[in-house]
């Protein structure tokens, strides 16, 4: 069924994608930071759905390692057929007065990987004639809460570019904007999400499915569940001063709540 190649792919909806992409029998290349747990999937993949799984232990906000899997997207001997940039990050500070180390680290995870690991992987797919990206962005996209939100805009419309670029050449470039998902995201990251209803959340595996049905149909934008998409509809046609006023911090950054 070919190989996907998945980023940040040790937890949360990367692991989730691995296990579904395992499951409708696809080879894996695993890319995250965390060796241990990277190497515990792996194996578990490969003893539960006999694939061929591949790991790449790398940091994203480390341009060496972007460019280390750059060239195994680049490579045509397995080649990628379906790449997954699912990596992500959150500052946990706000903007103003806040680490300009971390921020420019959070931007090359979640905007500068994203750019190159692309671009490397449409070069062999577009040679092909076949393939397929998935970028991973949020709702968080269409308000205003801070960097987070401005790197997931990037995303958005990014990927809708790419889809126009890709027409007709058997390529397609799909992005799918979650709500707020039952992950370890939000604690990885210093975030109380206690202040949020049950009726917000979503489940990974739902959202997984969503994504990789609608990659399959060739869909540009998958946004999982109707509540999410009546919430980006409001979203685009409210007045942006309301948008503006929704994102507004509460009582420090990290109170607020990072939905995707």
């Amino acid at each position: 069924m070919g190989t996907a190649l998945i980023t940040g792919a040790a937890a949360g909806l990367g692991s989730e994608f691995a296990w579904q992409l395992a499951t409708a029998r696809h080879d894996l290349v695993l890319v995250d930071r965390d060796s241990e747990q990277l190497e515990r999937l792996a194996g578990q993949l490969a003893g539960a759905a006999g694939i061929h799984v591949e790991t790449l232990v790398a940091d994203l906000s480390v341009r060496s390692d972007i460019e280390r899997v750059a060239e195994r997207l680049r490579s045509t001997e397995r080649p990628v057929g379906l790449l997954v940039n699912n990596a992500g990050a959150a500052p946990g500070q706000r903007f103003v007065g806040g680490d300009a180390g971390r921020e420019e680290a959070v931007l090359d995870v979640m905007v500068r990987a994203v750019l190159v690991l692309s671009q490397a992987a449409v070069g062999q797919m577009t040679a092909r004639g076949r393939g397929a990206i998935l970028n991973v962005a949020s709702v968080a996209a269409l308000i205003t809460l801070g960097t987070y939100s401005a790197h997931k805009a990037w995303v958005r419309t990014f990927t809708e570019g790419l889809a126009v670029e890709l027409r007709g050449t058997g390529v397609t470039a799909t992005v799918v904007c979650p709500g707020f998902v039952h992950t370890s995201f939000h604690d990885s990251a210093g975030i109380d999400m206690t202040w949020l209803p049950e009726i917000a959340w979503l489940r990974a595996e739902d959202v997984v499915a969503a994504a990789l049905a609608d990659v399959r149909r060739g869909a540009v934008i998958s946004t999982p569940s109707l509540r999410y998409r009546l919430g980006s509809g409001a979203a685009r046609v409210m007045p942006r001063s309301v948008v503006r006023a929704i994102g507004a911090p509460r009582s420090g950054a990290r109170s607020r709540g990072l939905p995707g």
